[in-house]
């Protein structure tokens, strides 16, 4: 009886690295992001149904410059997921596998989500001013 080794598939390294992969690997980050975005979001929301006290220290503890640069970074994890999300299911009808194609819309999927991140800080900002 013969004993053959099974074929390893190829590591990371193997591959030479490509602007798509970056997105998808990076959508995958974004993904595992969101979801410690959503305790944050529990604990907000928590905060609040327990009353006054318990919202004042919630609103003490997001007024912190860290957890809003922390919160700048959620809300592009958001975005970016999104838009790239669209972009899969486009993919899904068949639309825009091409290369030239597939770069193409990486690059919108990350302009859009920079464009709705700015968008969605100045509207909070201004909302927070007035």
């Amino acid at each position: 009886m013969a004993t053959h080794e099974r074929p390893l598939s190829p590591h990371l390294q193997v591959y030479r690295w490509q602007y798509t992969m970056a997105l998808s690997i990076l959508h995958r980050i974004t993904g595992v992001t969101l979801s410690v975005g959503a305790l944050l979001l529990v604990y907000w929301l928590s905060a609040i149904a327990a009353g006054a006290a318990a919202y004042e220290r919630a609103a003490a503890f997001f007024a912190h410059p860290l957890m809003r640069v922390l919160l700048v970074a959620f809300s592009f994890c958001f975005f970016y997921h999104f838009a790239n999300g669209v972009r899969h299911l486009v993919w899904d009808l068949g639309i825009g596998l091409e290369r030239r194609q597939a770069r193409l819309s990486g690059r919108v999927a990350i302009s859009v989500a920079v464009a709705l991140t700015i968008a969605f800080w100045l509207v909070v900002s201004l909302r927070d001013a007035s």
